[in-house]
């Protein structure tokens, strides 16, 4: 359902760093808009839970600590459709940009970044969603029906993944759980939700857990979830990845990067089928079906004692092995075709062809990043060739890609000219900060009261500004 139309546009900012969000606040109530704050994506999910229509537009950070950017667009792409994400960053590359638009993602915002582009970008998002809002308006009223959920396909056909793909629907017929090894890149969690689309839980939630960006001392809550009060900061019951998946099925991405504490608790999660609450007495029943990845050598983590072997042999009632691109060189074609089309059709672009020396190129190449690299390269191509109908060999293999870091370390004078014209986030925050620092005569204490952040956040920002010279 469209979210109703509001004189005041509403956003929803997911960041973990609190002055972020008093920026925010003052910069976009100057342009007629309204902005509600959520400090991690767990807050964020409850909140969109009970009011996903209350908002035009999220705008979220990538790296945060209890779950990243990404993992909140796949469960906005999943459960609310229809509402956009623009995802923003201080660890930017290709990569991270590649994969949020990959994932539904309608912009992705670096940082640094100026306050004036930020607006821009926020503003000319929510005249996209007008749009879309308007023409829905505009069409006659239909009988309301379930959302399709969109078809997934594993390319291929090389016999070690027909071999694969024909396992599938009897691996998909029942609940037992799955572990799929591979190199990262592989496709393993395509592979997952495939699993999933095929059995009969494929309208219940698909839930994609990555361990290795769970921080420690989070994990157990992350994962079961905790009560109010259970531990400092705790403020409010949370609810954990094996509860939102009940009645579907929950991804656990490379398990091998869980402690063995926690290892031994998913174990008897898995025995018994039920789960306790961090804070809680009383155990749960939980319907969740386990599919667990790893592209780490098994035989080798469990021989270190970094794994345990009773929880592999747990969760491999299925043990299923993606072979890396460089072993099926023969599906790279076809994959090279699949690619183009996808982002032909996601960019509105002509059909196109890789030339025969591009094609040689990739038949030649070892896919270190497998077919996730693949992906990337293609879809650089096909925005690099415009309007040509043939991707030719620069516009993938380019030496200007091997060097776009060090190019970004090394701005001309031109670009840094620029830059220092347009006041950025970073100008706006220190401004804030010295401002409030003389309004309180220095007393670092009550600034910080002031502006929602801690005396220990100003000393080290007041201690950087130092470093760089911004400040005596």
């Amino acid at each position: 359902m469209a979210a109703p139309q509001r004189d005041v546009p509403h956003i929803l900012l997911v960041d973990d760093e609190h002055l972020l969000h008093t920026l925010f606040e003052r910069l976009f109530s100057r342009h007629g808009l309204r902005l509600t704050s959520c400090y991690n994506a767990l807050q964020a999910m409850e909140v969109l839970k009970k009011e996903a229509d209350a908002f035009d537009l999220v705008i979220t950070d990538f790296k945060m600590p209890d779950m990243d950017g990404l993992e909140l667009l796949a469960y906005i792409r999943q459960e609310h459709p229809d509402l956009q994400v623009i995802m923003i960053t201080a660890h930017a590359n290709v990569q991270h940009a590649v994969r949020a638009m990959q994932n539904g993602a309608i912009d992705y915002i670096p940082k640094p970044f100026s306050t004036e582009e930020l607006v821009e970008r926020v503003q000319a998002a929510l005249a996209r969603r007008r749009e879309q809002q308007e023409a829905r308006a505009k069409q006659p009223a239909r009988t309301p029906r379930r959302r399709s959920r969109p078809t997934i396909e594993y390319v291929g056909e090389h016999p070690s993944i027909r071999r694969l793909k024909e396992m599938l629907p009897r691996v998909a017929a029942n609940k037992a759980p799955v572990f799929i090894q591979g190199e990262s890149g592989t496709g393993k969690e395509i592979l997952a939700r495939l699993i999933h689309q095929m059995s009969d839980r494929a309208e219940g939630p698909f839930v994609a857990i990555n361990c290795a960006n769970l921080p420690r001392e989070l994990v157990e809550s992350h994962l079961f979830g905790h009560r109010k009060g259970a531990f400092t900061g705790a403020i409010e019951d949370m609810t954990g990845a094996f509860e939102r998946a009940e009645g579907g099925t929950l991804l656990l991405d490379e398990i091998t990067e869980v402690d063995l504490a926690i290892q031994a608790k998913l174990l008897r999660v898995l025995q018994e089928q039920e789960i306790q609450k961090v804070g809680s007495t009383e155990p749960r029943k939980i319907d969740v079906r386990v599919i667990a990845t790893s592209n780490r050598n098994l035989s080798e983590a469990i021989a270190k004692g970094e794994f345990r072997e009773d929880l592999y042999h747990r969760l491999s009632v299925f043990p299923l092995s993606v072979p890396p691109l460089r072993e099926r060189m023969s599906d790279v074609p076809l994959l090279v075709a699949h690619f183009i089309k996808k982002y032909c059709d996601l960019y509105g672009l002509p059909p196109k062809k890789v030339s025969p020396a591009l094609m040689e190129r990739f038949m030649q190449y070892h896919w270190p990043g497998n077919v996730r690299q693949l992906e990337n390269y293609v879809q650089r191509g096909v925005l690099l060739s415009a309007e040509r109908e043939v991707i030719e060999v620069e516009d993938v293999f380019n030496d200007f890609f091997a060097d776009a870091e060090p190019a970004r370390q090394n701005a001309s004078a031109e670009k840094e000219e620029l830059l220092a014209r347009v006041q950025t986030i970073e100008d706006m925050e220190r401004e804030m900060i010295l401002r409030a620092l003389k309004e309180t005569n220095n007393n670092q204490q009550l600034a910080a009261q002031k502006l929602g952040i801690s005396a220990r956040t100003i000393r080290n920002k007041l201690k950087r500004y130092r470093e760089q010279g911004l400040i005596s």
